[in-house]
């Protein structure tokens, strides 16, 4: 059985894609920084529906941890054949002259260090086995270019581009890099919106309604088959039509 390894998985977009990958047969790692309940609550559902899986807590922005979490994925499950890098941190509005260069650090560690560090840490095995997937969950923010999200709009419009150089380079050795660019899918974290925000949002949404988890999920766990197999270095809107390119 292959393993996959889902970040930031204990609760959101992260619980429904690690939920999806188990129905389709994957393994799953529940990765979590903090919330064990949550992440508990994850896997037991996925167990209880006969399917294979572990919360794995460590954060992916410490390397030494994030290496230490690995050995336990594959001493538990097996080595990680799909890495899907959902893992997020605060991501608070904030007008240009009030971020700093700390404020981009700290979404690039999410963004580009984790998963740099994630890939870097399996790479070998991958290498050997001439196989391994890899998928980035982006954002449409890299295009739209929201206001007051400068840091976070450069962070994801860097994981897209790191994702293509990937792929490139990975391609030859049968280890395929994708990204999937949700727009704004309710999740538990959205409770409380503003009415006036999600009108204006839907009223520029060509599909006029917000995705559902499940339907980004599905993209991913599409990705993760073997009908994905010839696709590598693409980037995958599922936002109802916001971004057409």
């Amino acid at each position: 059985m292959k393993v996959a390894l889902v970040t930031g998985a204990s609760r959101g977009l992260g619980a429904v894609i690690a939920r999806e990958l188990a129905k389709a047969g994957w393994a799953v790692a529940v990765n979590y920084a903090n919330d064990t309940q949550g992440a508990e609550a994850i896997a037991d559902s996925i167990r209880q529906g006969g399917r294979t899986a572990h919360a794995a807590k460590f954060s992916v922005i410490d390397q030494m941890a994030l290496t230490h979490g690995l050995e336990d994925i594959r001493a538990t499950l097996g080595p990680v054949d799909l890495i899907v890098n959902n893992a997020t941190g605060p991501q608070p509005d904030m007008p240009l002259m009030e971020q700093s260069w700390r404020s981009y650090l700290d979404q690039l560690e999410f963004f580009v260090k984790a998963p740099l560090e994630l890939l870097q840490a399996v790479l070998p095995d991958w290498r050997a086995r001439k196989s391994g997937r890899v998928i980035n969950i982006g954002s449409e923010i890299a295009e739209l270019g929201n206001p007051f999200v400068g840091n976070y709009a450069a962070a994801k419009g860097a994981m897209l581009s790191m994702t293509r150089s990937w792929a490139r380079e990975l391609a030859p050795e049968g280890i395929t890099v994708n990204l999937v660019a949700p727009g704004w899918i309710p999740v538990e974290r959205h409770a409380g919106a503003a009415q006036q925000a999600i009108d204006t949002y839907l009223g520029q949404t060509p599909l006029g309604r917000f995705g559902t988890p499940e339907e980004l999920a599905h993209m991913v766990v599409f990705l993760a088959s073997s009908k994905a197999d010839f696709i590598t270095g693409q980037k995958f809107a599922v936002n109802g039509g916001r971004t057409l390119l």
